[in-house]
């Protein structure tokens, strides 16, 4: 058996025993489902429930993705100013870090009173949320490139931006990806925060009214949702990242043991 395979085994191993220890844990000590619903009431609560909540899961990915791709174009060209000039690191970065230490939930309000309630504050928050992890990677991938490269390859004729395009950019695809599966899970903390205080929509809105309501099972089966489409998109990046990154991944899967 494989490394790779093992791995994924004992992987699911893990989540069957943690849900079912969840639903042992509450069937023996008689937990309120107010405080700690069982899994299978999740799970029957998100069967019965989601007709309804095929719109709001919609409105979630979508503000999600809207503000995830544009966090992460605007970090990837702030992450190029940043890592190929010494003179806009030293001025950027401190301002990055100054607001990436913000919290989120204190720019929500600002964006309902910029542009009101809806998937505008959403998608602004993801993106604020989701766009420093990949300006770090991205200005740390070209930063680190050797300097004794670099000179190889201006002494051969080429120009910086021949350095970026053949060198730079190619080096920082690990780095790249690596951001990309950390700020998908950001962006959804965003909009879903936004959510719960500038909209009648989505998973957030959803969570807010059932948490009014004492809807406990139906609290959790939106999280199962979350953390559902999570997983997902993570997935997604990472088989994308292994196709076109392989190069810097070590092959643990080849190791039969």
């Amino acid at each position: 058996m494989s490394v790779g395979l093992r791995q994924k085994l004992w992987s699911f191993g893990l989540i069957v025993i943690f849900f079912v220890g969840w639903q042992l844990f509450c069937a023996m000590s008689g937990v309120s489902d107010l405080v700690l619903p069982r899994p299978t009431e999740i799970i029957a609560t998100l069967i019965a429930r989601f007709p309804i909540l095929w719109p709001h899961i919609l409105q979630t990915l979508g503000t999600t993705m809207a503000g995830f791709v544009l966090g992460v174009g605007l970090g990837v060209v702030l992450g190029a100013v940043i890592g190929v000039s010494k003179v806009a690191y030293d001025t950027a970065y401190p301002l990055l870090v100054g607001f990436s230490s913000i919290p989120k939930v204190a720019v929500v309000p600002i964006f309902v009173l910029w542009f009101g309630s809806g998937s505008v504050p959403a998608i602004l928050t993801a993106l604020s949320i989701c766009f420093f992890p990949i300006v770090v990677n991205i200005a740390t991938g070209l930063a680190t490139t050797e300097p004794e490269l670099e000179d190889v390859l201006k002494a051969l004729g080429a120009s910086k931006m021949d350095i970026l395009w053949n060198v730079g950019l190619p080096r920082t695809m690990p780095f790249f990806f690596a951001s990309l599966k950390v700020a998908v899970s950001y962006a959804f903390v965003g909009a879903v925060l936004a959510e719960t205080v500038a909209s009648n929509r989505g998973i957030g809105n959803v969570m807010m009214s059932a948490s009014s309501n004492f809807n406990v099972p139906l609290v959790f089966a939106c999280l199962f949702i979350l953390a559902i489409l999570g997983v997902a998109l993570y997935v997604i990046f990472s088989l994308i990242e292994a196709r076109v990154t392989g190069w810097a991944t070590r092959k643990n899967d080849l190791v039969a043991t």
